[in-house]
């Protein structure tokens, strides 16, 4: 099983933007590739209390800690994790409804060092309603602008997928992710 070594890849981004889909088809990707890999969902999907233009201090701090503690779990039991999300795109929703929480800020200003690699999903196309997620394309807007603006003020690197080149998407993020997995070649000897 490669690789030897622990890493973290996340997809971040707005709802509605395809991260799931990526997060899957990166995953499927990797085992073929004989990497153990396990993925963490999206936690907000489960949460117990409201979510959207609807969040609050608690529904947020719930879906921190549960995305948390997932990682956690994966990590412990799989070489690689892939998150449909990462704790700074969480936090983006609280920062929305709430502004900056001491508390929580710490957590993620910590947590997300933990992560090898993000990749932001743009917005491409028309939000579709899924029956959970906001169908507001303005809260979608919303929501990128502040995470922009998040990974900027933190200096966060982040592989940026081409808008127009979705076509290319999962063949760029699989072409990323494997250039950090993959073993280091040795060096063959001189003749």
């Amino acid at each position: 099983m490669l690789p030897t070594s622990r890493s973290k890849i996340a997809f971040i981004g707005s709802n509605g933007v395809g991260k799931t889909t990526l997060c899957y088809g990166l995953a499927a990707r990797l085992k073929r590739r004989d990497v153990g890999v396990e993925v963490v969902h999206e936690v907000a999907r489960r949460c117990p209390l409201p979510i959207n233009e609807e969040t609050s201090v608690a529904a947020q701090s719930w879906i921190l800690h549960t995305q948390i503690a997932e990682e956690l779990v994966a990590q412990a039991r799989y070489p690689v994790v892939v998150c449909d999300r990462s704790v700074l795109d969480n936090y983006v929703y609280l920062l929305l409804a709430a502004g900056r929480r001491e508390g929580p800020e710490r957590l993620v200003e910590y947590w997300i060092q933990g992560y090898d690699l993000l990749i932001h999903v743009p917005i491409v196309e028309t939000l579709r309603p899924d029956g959970i997620r906001s169908p507001d394309p303005g809260f979608q807007y919303a929501v990128e602008e502040r995470l922009a603006h998040e990974v900027a003020e933190r200096g966060l690197a982040v592989l940026r997928l081409d808008a127009a080149a979705r076509p290319d998407w999962l063949d760029t993020v699989e072409r990323t992710a494997w250039e950090r997995l993959r073993p280091a070649q040795l060096p063959l000897p001189s003749l």
